[in-house]
């Protein structure tokens, strides 16, 4: 990749600006002048602006930083130590007219993933239980968390991202063909521990952590068993303890456009408006969830509820429920075929 593919003005919307992040899938863009630099764009800031509920079609000064932080050439050999001192993912390397002539990335060039905390010990809940209909006939022959995404099922892959950042306590809710995922892993040299969680019945996404009541004290993760989310974990432990949130949705933020003209019709059934493809963006639920242990003293035992019953019963009671949005980009769904052919695409499986 060029360097001039990060390079952006300071006039572009911040829809524009996401689409290009999405494109070059760096989290950084940079605002310069005559290849001089004035402020950097990153997902984190575009994360607060989303959550302030500003509009996507204000120009990226808005949210940039004008105090970015930089190397400059001389001090190359000590990128490392300054991107652990700053705690950030990335930094431009400039001369001395301040012009950008590179880009550091922590992983491209450090191996392991930049971590808030020395180690990343939240406890990770897979639901794993489901039947997997949407993907049959696959799922008649395997259980949804061992079908393959290259040559490794997509549980495995899910696993391992969050053990890259030290997650090495799993729970996995098991019920349908539950003797094949755990032959899978009995089978794997790993570097982490996993604690079954049978399901004598189907119990729903929430359901099945009633169950739990007594191993989990502290905040933990629950991850769908057929998503891949490419994001910093420990930044969002770190925004949803920030926030004081009782539960984080992991959101994803999906753009929309209806090919088509939109007519708005009148009581007497007038035309008043026509809208020509109008485009509309949403927050999506990703299927990741943070949560405080006391919500599982809100779950029914015994009872099939869904996470999203827990989520509105919150609602009601006026509870903080917070969100981390990410790109759509960084989510990556199998849980149908065509979504399953995407993740393929991304994550560069033939």
């Amino acid at each position: 990749m060029n360097i001039s593919d990060l390079f952006i003005n300071e006039n572009i919307t911040i829809k524009e600006a996401i689409k290009k992040l999405d494109e070059t899938a760096k989290k950084i863009l940079l605002v310069t002048e005559d290849n001089k630099l004035k402020g950097i764009v990153t997902d984190g800031d575009i994360r607060r602006w989303i959550l302030k509920n500003g509009s996507l079609q204000e120009a990226v000064i808005y949210i940039m930083n004008t105090s970015p932080k930089y190397i400059y050439e001389k001090d190359i050999d000590n990128a490392k130590e300054i991107l652990m001192e700053k705690m950030v993912e990335a930094m431009p390397v400039v001369n001395a007219k301040k012009e950008v002539v590179d880009i550091v990335f922590w992983n491209d060039n450090f191996g392991n993933k930049l971590n808030h905390f020395n180690k990343l010990e939240t406890p990770v809940v897979i639901m794993a239980g489901g039947k997997g209909t949407r993907l049959e006939p696959y799922t008649k022959i395997l259980p949804k968390p061992l079908i393959p995404i290259g040559d490794t099922p997509i549980v495995e892959r899910i696993i391992n991202r969050f053990n890259e950042y030290g997650c090495d306590k799993f729970y996995m809710t098991v019920n349908y063909k539950k003797n094949m995922i755990k032959a899978y892993f009995n089978e794997l040299d790993k570097a982490y521990e996993i604690e079954y969680v049978e399901e004598e019945k189907l119990l729903g996404t929430a359901g099945s952590l009633s169950l739990l009541k007594v191993e989990l004290k502290d905040t933990f993760f629950v991850s769908n068993c057929d998503i891949l989310i490419d994001a910093n974990y420990s930044d969002m432990i770190k925004c949803h303890r920030k926030n004081n949130n009782k539960i984080t949705l992991v959101t994803s933020l999906k753009h929309y456009t209806i090919p088509y003209g939109i007519i708005e019709i009148s009581e007497s059934s007038e035309v008043e408006s026509m809208i020509e493809k109008p485009e509309y963006d949403y927050l999506v639920n990703t299927g990741m969830y943070i949560l405080e242990p006391e919500v599982l003293k809100d779950i029914p035992e015994d009872t099939f509820y869904h996470i999203t019953d827990l989520i509105n019963k919150y609602i009601d009671r006026g509870e903080k429920i917070g969100v981390y949005p990410v790109s759509d980009k960084e989510w990556l769904d199998m849980g149908q075929f065509k979504e399953m052919e995407n993740m393929f695409e991304r994550l560069g499986i033939k």
